[in-house]
């Protein structure tokens, strides 16, 4: 048995109901009997003569990357752009964008959260003003076709054998990282290559560059030419590190996101800096997440829900209880990189509070300051 959506073959992942047997493992996005084949997704094409709408230019490093990862594209290859955050990743995929809608062949950029999806999404807009860029995640599901679609990796399922150019932003996040269901659904979406983007390649994808089956594209340098900020690491009890976030707020006045490791943190850390919190059960995250872009309040304290896509303008960020195992190496490079994007404000405060220095706050400094001294 081998369903014929997932790829599962393993017997112990299907059930049967009178008499016929349908796939558990992809259940959650329906139900697929086995043999049942999946019909292609039913989308629009036409060929959209676009090209993007920008009140500045690439950079010398982004131009490269771009034509780079086009050309790998062309000939047929996946294509891994390692970039820094900051770096202007979403720029560098406007060019293969257009050739493939000029082509007439969709495109989907996928990422793993939906904050970011409805950025995205806002951003993809203003690039192109006269395409339908839509956004398909929790909330936004009512419409599933457009010119141009951002959706969350999940809803891939949606998507069979429908994309000619899928972009694949922050593959090492969670849910989708190491996640062999949602590769399955993403690999069955597309029918043409794969554009995959990370700050933080793991070791399949270092795998299929050295192998020659992907390409690899470098992108470290930041739009301003600015090194990225590498953080500060203090080693200190747990009561101190709230003192110490209590008097850096106290004598700051630019935004301060305080990344803490769970939600109950969330609470009582937001009680005694007196400011609001967002984790994945607050309810109007999206409202809070503009209020602080806008400046109503400077003080915001978060799990790593918003450790990626979010940009704020001279943000200073600090990491309490950094040794905790839902900081890894990954989500700290991600929660750091909030630091220092913006051209007015292009350093800021970085700082790391733990116990002590576990491997992945050691690998975050690691390779930041790698990725600093290859520019």
């Amino acid at each position: 048995m081998k369903c014929l959506r997932c790829q599962n073959e393993d017997p112990r992942l299907f059930a049967q109901d009178h008499g016929v047997w349908y796939c558990r493992r992809c259940i959650g996005f329906s139900r697929l009997d086995v043999g049942m084949p999946v019909q292609p997704a039913n989308l629009s094409r036409r060929k959209l003569p676009v090209r993007p709408v920008m009140n500045y230019s690439l950079t010398e490093h982004q131009a490269q990357a771009s034509a780079q990862a086009l050309s790998h594209l062309k000939a047929g290859y996946d294509v891994f752009m390692y970039a820094a955050t900051g770096a202007g990743k979403t720029e560098c995929t406007l060019e293969s964008i257009c050739y493939y809608l000029k082509a007439g062949k969709k495109v989907c950029f996928a990422i793993s959260r939906r904050q970011v999806v409805l950025e995205i999404r806002a951003r993809m807009q203003s690039f192109f003003p006269d395409l339908n860029v839509i956004a398909v995640c929790q909330g936004y599901t009512d419409v599933t076709d457009g010119d141009l679609i951002v959706c969350t990796t999940h809803q891939l399922y949606r998507y069979p054998y429908a994309f000619d150019l899928l972009i694949l932003d922050e593959v090492d996040a969670f849910p989708y990282a190491g996640n062999a269901l949602l590769e399955s659904i993403a690999a069955q979406s597309c029918i043409g290559q794969i554009l995959y983007l990370s700050a933080t390649p793991d070791e399949t994808f270092r795998k299929a560059m050295k192998a020659g089956k992907m390409k690899e594209v470098c992108l470290f340098e930041r739009p301003h030419h600015h090194p990225i900020p590498v953080p500060q690491i203090k080693q200190m009890p747990a009561w101190m590190q709230v003192l110490f976030i209590l008097s850096f707020c106290h004598h700051h006045t630019e935004p301060i996101l305080v990344f803490v490791p769970t939600k109950a943190d969330c609470i009582w850390m937001a009680g005694l800096l007196r400011c609001p919190y967002i984790h994945s059960g607050t309810e109007n995250k999206d409202e809070q997440m503009e209020a602080f872009r806008d400046h109503q309040f400077s003080r915001l304290v978060c799990t790593t829900l918003l450790e990626r896509g979010i940009t704020v303008a001279n943000v200073q960020v600090l990491v309490y209880q950094g040794q905790h195992a839902v900081f890894t190496s990954a989500s700290l490079i991600q929660i750091f990189g909030r630091v220092g994007r913006s051209f007015d404000a292009p350093q800021g405060e970085a700082i790391c509070l733990c116990r002590y220095a576990d491997d992945s706050v050691k690998d975050c400094v690691r390779q930041l300051q790698q990725m600093n001294d290859y520019v």
